[in-house]
Formats: C-alpha cells, sequence, structure tokens
C-alpha cells in the first residue's frame, strides 16, 4: 500500500512539473517578444494585454509563484519514510587473541515504524497545504489584475483629460487671437482682451497639470507591469465609453462564490485542518522500533534482536488533539465569514457600478450637448455684442468642467467593473 501511495505521489508530482514548466516557457516565450516588441517600436497595448504581461512580469506575482513551487516540494519530504540505523561495535580488537580474551564485533541494524497512517495523514496536509497556497497566490494575482486595470484606466482618462486639456488651450488661443485683432479695430476695449488674456492662464495651467497626470499615471502603469523603469514611448489604447453589461446580479454573486481563491483558499483550509487532527491523534499512537543484531565473539556466532515500545502514559499528545480540534472549528467560522464576505463585496461592488453608470448617462445623455451648446451660443453672441464677457467667460468654464465631468463618470464606470470584475474572480465585460 505504500508502495502504490509513493508511486502515485511522484507520478502526480512529474505531472505537475511538467506542467509548471510549460507555463514557464510559456512566459518565457511572451516575455522575450514583450521584449522585442518594446526594443523595437512598442505598439500602444490594451488593456487584456497590459493585464497578460502583468501576469508574466510582475516581481510580486513572479515572487508568489515562486512560493508555492517551494511549498509543493513539502509534499516530498511528507511522503518520506523513516530511515533505519545501523550501528557497528567492537572490542578487544587491539589486544593479543586469547581464550579469555577472544575479539569481539557486533552489528545491530534498528527502524522505528509507525502507526497509525501518519505518514498518508503527513501527506494530506501537505496536499492541502500546497492547494492553500496556490489559491492565496491566485488571489494575490487577483488583486494585481485589479491594480493593472485600475491604472490602465485612470492612464486612459488622463489621456483624455490631457487631450481635452489640449483642445481647449488651442481653441481658446484661437479666440485670444481673434479678439486681438479686434482690440487692434477698436470693436472691444483693451480691459476686457486684458481679461480674455488672463483666461488663458487656466487653461494653460489645466494643460501643465494634465500632462502631469498622464505621466504619472503611464509610469504607475508600467511598474505594475514589471518594467524596471519607464518607457518614454510607451503607450495604451482602450476607449472609456461605458460598455453594454448583460451580467446580473444574482449570476454574479454564483459566480463569485464558484471562483473567489480566498473563498477556496478557506474551503481547502477546512481540509487542512481535519488533516491535521488526524496527525495528532495519529501521533498520539505508540510506534515500536524493531532491532536485528549479529554478534560475533572469538570464534563464536550469535544473532538477537530486540523491541522497543514507548510506554505512553502521561504523555499521549493531548494538547495537540485539543488545539488541532479547535482550530478545525475555528476554520469552519472563518470559511462562513468568507463566504459572507464574498456575497458582501458583490453587493457593494454592484451598488456603485449601477450609481456609476446612472451618472454616466446623465453626462453622455444631456449635461455634454447642453454644454456645448451654451458655450457655442454665447460664443456668438459674445462676437456681435450681444452679451457680456463674463457670461461668455463662465459659459467657456462651464464646457471645461462639464466635459472634465464626463470623462471622469465614464472612468467611475470602467472602475466599478474593474471591482464588481475583482469581487466576482470573473471577468463580467463582454
Amino acid at each position: 500500500m505504500f508502495e502504490a501511495q509513493s508511486n502515485t505521489l511522484f507520478a502526480s508530482q512529474r505531472t505537475r512539473g511538467v506542467v509548471f514548466l510549460k507555463r514557464r516557457l510559456a512566459a518565457i516565450l511572451l516575455l522575450f517578444s514583450g521584449s522585442i516588441c518594446v526594443a523595437q517600436a512598442p505598439a500602444p497595448l490594451s488593456m487584456q494585454q497590459a493585464v497578460d504581461l502583468a501576469r508574466v512580469q510582475n516581481p510580486s506575482l513572479l515572487a508568489a509563484d515562486a512560493h508555492v513551487t517551494a511549498t509543493r516540494q513539502s509534499e516530498v519530504t511528507a511522503g518520506l519514510r523513516v530511515n533505519p540505523n545501523f550501528s557497528l561495535t567492537g572490542s578487544n580488537v587491539s589486544l593479543a587473541a586469547s581464550s579469555n580474551n577472544p575479539y569481539f564485533y557486533s552489528g545491530q541494524v534498528s527502524r522505528l515504524f509507525e502507526r497509525g497512517q501518519k505518514r498518508r495523514w503527513r501527506l494530506d496536509i501537505a496536499h492541502s497545504t500546497t492547494d492553500v497556497t496556490r489559491s492565496q497566490y491566485a488571489d494575490q494575482q487577483r488583486q494585481v489584475v485589479l491594480a493593472v486595470k485600475t491604472a490602465f484606466t485612470q492612464m486612459l482618462g488622463a489621456k483624455g483629460a490631457f487631450d481635452l486639456a489640449k483642445q481647449n488651450l488651442d481653441e481658446y488661443r484661437k479666440t485670444v487671437d481673434l479678439n486681438r485683432e479686434r482690440l487692434r479695430a477698436g470693436d472691444i476695449s483693451a480691459t476686457d482682451f486684458k481679461r480674455l488674456d488672463l483666461q488663458l492662464a487656466q487653461f494653460e495651467s489645466d494643460y501643465d497639470n494634465a500632462h502631469t497626470s498622464l505621466v504619472q499615471t503611464s509610469e504607475q502603469l508600467q511598474t505594475l507591469l514589471g518594467y524596471d523603469r519607464p518607457h518614454p514611448g510607451f503607450d495604451i489604447t482602450g476607449s472609456l465609453d461605458p460598455p453594454a453589461l448583460i451580467a446580473t446580479l444574482p449570476d454574479t454573486e454564483q459566480k463569485a462564490l464558484q471562483a473567489r481563491p480566498d473563498y477556496l483558499a478557506a474551503q481547502q483550509s477546512i481540509r487542512l485542518a481535519d488533516a491535521n487532527v488526524k496527525l495528532a491523534n495519529a501521533d498520539g499512537t505508540t510506534d515500536p522500533t524493531i532491532e536485528g543484531e549479529y554478534d560475533r565473539a572469538g570464534t563464536d556466532n550469535s544473532a538477537g534482536f530486540q523491541i522497543s515500545v514507548p510506554l505512553r502514559i502521561f504523555d499521549r499528545n493531548q494538547g495537540e488533539k485539543a488545539r488541532t480540534k479547535y482550530e478545525a472549528q475555528a476554520s469552519r467560522f472563518a470559511e462562513t465569514a468568507a463566504r459572507n464576505q464574498v456575497v458582501s463585496d458583490v453587493d457593494q461592488a454592484w451598488a456603485g457600478y449601477e450609481d456609476a453608470l446612472s451618472l454616466a448617462r446623465r453626462y453622455n445623455g444631456h449635461y455634454l450637448q447642453e454644454a456645448h451648446e451654451v458655450r457655442d451660443n454665447l460664443e456668438y453672441s459674445y462676437r456681435h455684442g450681444g452679451t457680456t464677457l463674463l457670461d461668455y467667460l463662465s459659459a467657456l468654464q462651464d464646457y471645461r468642467q462639464v466635459n472634465l465631468d464626463a470623462l471622469n463618470a465614464n472612468m467611475q464606470v470602467w472602475l466599478s467593473l474593474h471591482q464588481v470584475s475583482f469581487a466576482a474572480a470573473t471577468e463580467i465585460v463582454p
């Protein structure tokens, strides 16, 4: 039975080793191809490409993956059997041989025999520990993916804000140039032109701030992707338009309970705790030591044996039995808490998504068009003397702010979608 278990263990390890090597080879190839692309002319990355690259290059994930591999090696240690002991003794070997002083040699071979299926439960603990560690790695990967998606979306928002600031600055410079000609022609006063020119500082400040934000979000994303230093030509591509979602809250909750790695780790911890209970009970059993002996005294040969059995009168592993029993109860309560947390996370993320989507729809369906019309009408009216400069500048401020708010509303929809996908451990965007 022990041999069959060993063969099964080593076959399983070989299979896992092959799968691990294949996965690492694919990762290295992806990293190598990505490095070539960066060295030549890096094409803009999509969100999925950024996520895939982070899975391969992110140092935190690489460290966690190595930890999983290291933990798996404990299965080899857990499956090892107790080594036998060999001892050889001799006496009077340096004295002259005589009938009163014969040579004497003695050899003993002894081995401890474990009872209570201790090796089986050690293997069970090692396998369960590897499963928990693997689930914890998957949970860390889930957190890194969320960080990458969030940074990617923030960079898209920064790009949109930068383009908006550049567009507003270019258009307002044209307005200033046009009114400079009106000043020369005497159509406006020098005070009104100066007020227009002073407003240019706000648009220039918006442009500089947007550029700084774009650089910072780009470097934050590149750090998550595992780059050792920022690449000046790094760029991404994508849209912040809110996508149509076909998933429902009940379906998302069910998927979360099936896919969340932290909840899976909590379930696996129960099996680990149960295996610890069984090992603690097995450690309370008595393990005999059997020894065989060969003696040679002069020309006489003899053999013997010895059986040593500890008397478990005081120490029957009572403390570990009680401790592991309560640890198993605690793991069951923790599993219930983890399940409740999964449902709560999904519900909260879903509520945030619905509110963000409602706000984005209001901006995209009403406020943007309205702000654009008000700005154009007041600009035309001001040029023809039908409105005051103050009204025109106020319309410009409203247009700039509404466009920025609409961009942030769309970005918030995507950030809330990433939170829903994170809470469900499932990609819900079609």
